[in-house]
């Protein structure tokens, strides 16, 4: 792709983020609503999470092969058709006439979500070739997680509270078709130099690994941890693990690079991506039932409690990019572990819903950790591996993050199912604790050195078939 002047490629920037905008306001805006679907549709705790989570596996399953598929055929090609599915399921989700249909219709969004993340991600890694020029941009892509999270809460409350639930989906219609006209004028078409082959088989039993595990977990406390149903899901989640990383080491285009986690700070960031989302899918669960259901609050109401942890969310996301391009990924990790963890503590530990000044500070803490912990994550995940492969590497950051976010929901609200709500808190402080921990140990200089090592692999390997390999550096 020839080099772009700085307003192009800030233009390409803004239009990437656009995608990231209409999936995490989705994410936020959803959250907020679930108290008036629950009583619309009379559902069950497990119905909720239904309506997050199948959103959530199906995006998860299918990022790996989005990113391969926009290598191989196109990146502004399969970047317009996620947009184009993503707002009829949008539109879809704000008819549905009961809660299997709005499952349903939020699965036709997510098959759609998973072209849009971890491509636009890929278009902005082979826009910015310049390592700090690359980490900044990172750093907005990130800040647009924190408007999300800003915004949504706020609009979303407003919203249901007086036009009604199904006016929340609207939203996505008129910044999707804006995307989509912008998308087609603005960004250029990008492929990768040798087009990967489809991995029909790892496809298979990436879902079979994520669905089953996913229903597992969120059906256990009704169906019996020991039930057939729930044993045969998690063996059925063991095998397809086993299956997957075993037959993804024979192929030679595989769909998910195993020689990527040869590097610690890559397999470091996959981890951290499961546990901080968890943490973050877990917390908006947890808060947004809490506020609405025990508090009383409105829909509105609870969006502005909550907007503490947006707002801090909207401040460090940016700051954490800039920290990532000037001292490397650790700071970020390291303090955004410990804000994460602080804020579950004060939850499980001493009661933070006992008084506003506590809940607030919960929020502020956990706004703070969750904005840092973005950036690094992604940075990571793309550096050192070849730029041909760069839609692969964003997806591999990009389904973790889904997968993290799909097993908090569906674990704290088993949890939450089974009357454990101290656990439920205790969990989200272990997710923080992991983010501290393996932000330590995957950024120091022996991770780095199993980083390039890992680098030079690849492109010792991968150079045998004839085609030039360029590492997407980060320093």
């Amino acid at each position: 792709m020839p080099e772009l002047t700085h307003r192009r490629r800030m233009l390409v920037l803004g239009i990437c983020c656009m995608s990231l905008l209409i999936v995490s306001l989705d994410n936020t805006i959803l959250n907020v609503a679930l108290p008036s679907m629950q009583k619309d549709f009379h559902a069950s705790v497990s119905g909720l999470q239904w309506t997050i989570d199948a959103y959530l596996v199906v995006i998860a399953s299918l990022l790996l092969l989005s990113g391969s598929t926009a290598d191989r055929l196109g990146r502004k090609k399969i970047f317009r058709i996620g947009l184009v599915l993503f707002t009829i399921g949008s539109v879809l989700c704000s008819l549905a006439p009961g809660l299997g249909w709005l499952i349903a219709f939020r699965m036709v969004q997510a098959v759609g979500g998973s072209m849009l993340n971890p491509v636009a991600m890929s278009i902005i890694t082979n826009t910015f070739s310049d390592p700090r020029e690359r980490a900044r941009a990172i750093g907005v892509w990130g800040g647009v997680v924190g408007i999300s999270m800003a915004a949504g809460p706020i609009v979303g409350g407003a919203l249901v509270q007086s036009v009604g639930w199904r006016s929340i989906f609207w939203i996505n219609l008129p910044v999707g078709l804006v995307a989509l006209a912008l998308t087609s004028r603005y960004i250029p078409e990008s492929r990768a130099p040798r087009p990967r082959r489809v991995d029909p088989v790892g496809q298979v039993l990436v879902i079979a690994l994520l669905g089953s595990l996913t229903y597992g977990i969120i059906e256990g406390s009704d169906a019996g941890w020991t039930s057939p149903l729930i044993v045969g899901c998690f063996a059925v989640t063991v095998l397809a693990l086993l299956g997957l990383t075993r037959y993804e080491k024979r192929r030679t285009d595989p769909l998910i690079d195993m020689r990527f986690f040869r590097s610690a700070p890559f397999s470091g960031a996959t981890v951290i991506a499961v546990s901080g989302f968890a943490a973050l899918g877990g917390f908006l669960f947890l808060n947004t039932l809490y506020l609405q259901n025990d508090r009383g609050l409105s829909a509105l109401d609870a969006g502005l409690y909550m907007l503490p942890m947006a707002l801090m969310c909207l401040v460090f996301a940016p700051l954490s990019g800039r920290l990532v391009a000037s001292r490397g990924p650790r700071l970020s990790l390291v303090l955004a572990g410990t804000a994460m963890t602080a804020s579950g503590v004060l939850f499980a530990a001493l009661d933070a819903q006992s008084s506003n000044a506590l809940l607030f500070t919960s929020y502020v803490l956990f706004g703070i950790g969750f904005g840092l912990v973005n950036a690094p994550i992604t940075n990571t995940a793309v550096s050192g591996m070849p730029r041909s492969q760069a839609g692969v590497a964003a997806a591999v950051a990009s389904t973790s993050r889904q997968i993290g976010q799909s097993l908090g929901v569906a674990v704290i609200g088993a949890a939450l199912a089974a009357g454990l709500h101290t656990a439920a808190w205790w969990i989200i402080v272990g997710c923080g604790a992991s983010v501290l921990i393996l932000g330590t140990l995957t950024s120091g200089r022996w991770a780095r050195g199993t980083a390039e090592r890992a680098a030079d692999l690849l492109m010792a390997e991968d150079s045998a078939d004839g085609t030039p390999r360029i590492p997407v550096s980060t320093s």
